[in-house]
């Protein structure tokens, strides 16, 4: 994963702990989350599109 190993890991995970405290890390884990989620509807969203697009040449070549 990026090449942290577990000691770099755990040390970026104490840094926000420190932070940010106990309280406020269930709620950027849920923001994380939904930002991650949205990411990927979009970027399915764009393969559809340039699926699409790249899909249209070939039927119109198809029809003449």
């Amino acid at each position: 994963m990026f090449g942290l190993g577990g000691q770099e890991l755990i040390l970026i995970l104490l840094i926000i702990l420190l932070l940010f405290g106990a309280n406020k890390l269930p709620e950027l884990a849920k923001g994380l989350g939904k930002g991650m989620k949205e990411f990927k509807k979009a970027q399915s969203e764009i393969e559809e599109e340039f699926n699409k697009a790249a899909d249209e040449p070939a039927k119109k070549e198809k029809k003449a």
